[in-house]
């Protein structure tokens, strides 16, 4: 042995901390890099369908509306749906007042999909985190990277913009709290609930149940305090439909027909479906195992009681709020089979991550809106959609318009735009309508004269069947 290896000192063993290290950054980085990828996801989604003009809905233009108003801080009033409409007596959602600031810097309707791609990319994070921490980091990944990519969320971000956008990552983050057994802060998450719609004060009731339940043998304070958050919060939500937005609306609360008037029985095979699609490929149904489900249950309930088959299936954004309920109370009931005593049912959860991950992929591949991802005509422009924006663009500012669905995303920053036939007595200066299928006539000044009697209205210029006509 040299005199060199006697006397040279031995390297000092590698702190707890500096081996804890990479797996640490592994924990916290990885919620956050499935968010920016589930972002970049949703954002090319929704950017690219307002790029394209594909919108089957006015509610774009509808919160575009209340938002900028807001922004400019004033009344929420939504013009489309009707002249002066105080969006607060449609919907109880003052929560979309949070968007304002950034599109008084960046005005247009792309601001409110940004702002909902993200909402719904850090939903994953609480989700994604609390995978991890109670499964281990592979099968945390395989969750959260599946629940960003399952349909509730998928449909949702296709839609429009809607304010249950809020709504999600609050969900999460909530039942996130929940499982770590922080009470408090799954209270706390929750409360903002009754301020994004009307019915989520019943979610929050739900879910302060949940936790009653969850903290009833370790911490009876807790559990008495989210008992009477249960309770305050169900209080408040009959007062949001039986008095806050009657004091904005002028007719009362305007859904009180498709809220109710249908039995259990009617469209159950609809109805059986969308709980299938709920809970099959999102959860394998492990997520019945799972008290947490019980959050989901305010939402279904209205659905299905309701009188407008509409709400029965998994189309549009409503079962959005939906997906971090069935994802957690999967989570949960992996985490409590994997410790059971029976060896077929450790199995079948253990697996369980895997195979929702499998389903989601499967599915963003074939029949949802992430199958777009890989045909060009996504990234693309259509010359005709330049086109009718160069004819919309003949519209002067703060102009009066009377628009349905093609041209009024195109109208909103900048116009006071009301729906076609909803002026209710106001006349419009302009007109912007797609009468591609020829609903509105071979004449469509003909179709303007018939909406305001007494008025007439020249045709200004025709381009892939939208019309622009103006006052004379």
């Amino acid at each position: 042995m040299t005199s060199d290896a006697i006397t040279r000192p031995a390297s000092p063993p590698p702190s707890a901390a500096a081996v804890a290290a990479p797996e640490d950054r592994g924990r916290w980085l990885g919620p956050y890099a499935v968010a920016c990828g589930l972002f970049l996801v949703y954002l090319v989604l929704s950017v690219g369908r307002f790029r394209r003009m594909e919108w089957a809905s006015w509610d774009l233009g509808i919160f575009e509306q209340a938002i900028r108003a807001y922004a400019h801080l004033q009344v929420p009033v939504a013009d489309l749906k009707g002249p002066g409409a105080n969006i607060l007596g449609d919907h109880f959602s003052p929560i979309i007042a949070l968007i304002a600031p950034v599109y008084r810097v960046f005005p247009g309707p792309i601001t409110l999909l940004v702002a909902q791609a993200a909402l719904f990319a850090l939903s994953a994070v609480p989700v994604t985190r609390a995978a991890g921490r109670m499964l281990g980091r592979a099968r945390g990944i395989a969750v959260g990277v599946a629940y960003g990519l399952f349909w509730g969320i998928q449909r949702a971000v296709e839609f429009d913009f809607h304010e249950i956008a809020f709504a999600v990552p609050l969900i999460a983050f909530s039942l996130e709290a929940v499982l770590n057994r922080r009470w408090r802060a799954a209270l706390l998450w929750g409360l903002p609930l009754v301020l994004v719609k009307e019915d989520l004060g019943f979610t929050l009731a739900a879910l302060a149940v949940v936790v009653a339940w969850r903290a009833r043998t370790t911490d009876r304070r807790a559990a008495w305090t989210a008992l009477g958050v249960a309770a305050a919060a169900a209080v408040f939500a009959v007062l949001v439909f039986t008095v806050f937005i009657p004091a904005f609306a002028t007719a009362g609360y305007g859904y009180w027909d498709k809220i109710q008037g249908a039995g259990p029985l009617d469209g159950l095979g609809t109805k059986l479906t969308t709980l299938t699609w709920v809970l099959l490929p999102t959860s394998g149904l492990l997520a019945l195992r799972s008290p947490l489900l019980l959050v989901a249950a305010p939402t279904l309930g209205w659905r299905f009681l309701s009188g407008d088959d509409h709400y029965w299936s998994t189309d549009w954004h409503y079962s959005a709020v939906l997906m971090p309920v069935v994802a957690l109370a999967l989570v949960d009931a992996v985490d409590t089979l994997r410790r059971g005593e029976r060896p077929w049912l450790r199995s079948y959860a253990l697996q369980m991550p895997t195979a929702v991950l499998a389903a989601s992929l499967a599915l963003a591949a074939t029949g949802m809106p992430t199958a777009k991802l890989v045909e060009a005509s996504t990234y693309e422009k259509p010359a005709r959609v330049t086109a009718i924006e160069r004819l919309l663009d003949r519209i002067p500012d703060g102009a009066v318009v009377e628009a349905d669905t093609g041209p009024l995303t195109r109208l909103t920053s900048r116009c006071r735009v009301l729906w076609i036939g909803g002026s209710k007595g106001m006349v419009p200066d302009w007109i912007a309508i797609d009468n591609g299928s020829k609903w509105a006539g071979q004449d469509p000044t003909a179709y303007g004269t018939q909406l305001h009697p007494g008025e007439r209205f020249t045709l200004v210029g025709e381009v892939e069947g939208v019309v622009l006509m103006r006052r004379v």
